[in-house]
């Protein structure tokens, strides 16, 4: 792969993680639902799902239970997966329990929706979080806002293609990854909140 190509293939693989998507959705649909207080509760949402489980995993990666912070190894996900799981569901029930903003809530359960999915794909075939959760992102934003946020759909494309572009998966993984998302995400954010 041409230099050039691969650097922008890292920098949409790195700047399209997971945790990126969380980082900047829960606070968004926080604030959307509840201003500033809003904007607390998305805060804490992305703790949960975002900080705590890049922290899992970069100490998982530290202590050589797997290669890297993108868990490339189908086998390491199931052993990287109850951790990354268990905060998202402790943010999730914390949520729930604390009443926050119902949009918050929503996403987070979405969340751990598609979380499960790519879970139980997992134990037989490696699929593309990085696809699912940008896919399911942008389901959610169409949900509240909009169709007009299909403008960021080339993102989704372009994550998908760094993901294939780097090897860390094939055509396939990702395009399950990228319905797995918003198949999952949509009627459930769309039913919850």
């Amino acid at each position: 792969m041409p230099r050039g190509e691969a650097r922008w293939a890292w920098l949409l693989s790195d700047g399209g993680e997971p945790r990126n998507w969380m980082l900047i959705l829960a606070p968004l649909l926080g604030w959307h639902a509840n201003g500033w207080a809003g904007l607390r509760w998305g805060a804490l949402a992305a703790l949960f799902t975002a900080v705590l489980p890049t922290l899992i995993l970069h100490l998982g990666e530290r202590r050589r239970y797997w290669g890297d912070r993108h868990v490339r190894r189908r086998q390491d996900r199931i052993v990287a997966a109850p951790g990354v799981l268990a905060s998202v569901l402790t943010g999730t029930a914390l949520l729930y329990a604390l009443d926050a903003p119902v949009a918050v809530v929503a996403l987070v359960t979405a969340m751990v929706a598609v979380l499960l999915a790519l879970l139980v794909i997992t134990f037989f075939w490696k699929v593309s979080v990085h696809s699912a959760v940008a896919s399911g992102a942008l389901a959610v934003l169409a949900t509240v806002f909009g169709p007009w946020t299909f403008v960021l759909a080339p993102l989704v494309v372009l994550i998908g293609w760094s993901r294939v572009r780097l090897r860390c998966h094939t055509v396939g993984q990702v395009a399950v990854g990228v319905l797995i998302g918003a198949a999952v995400s949509t009627p459930l954010y769309t039913y919850l909140g």
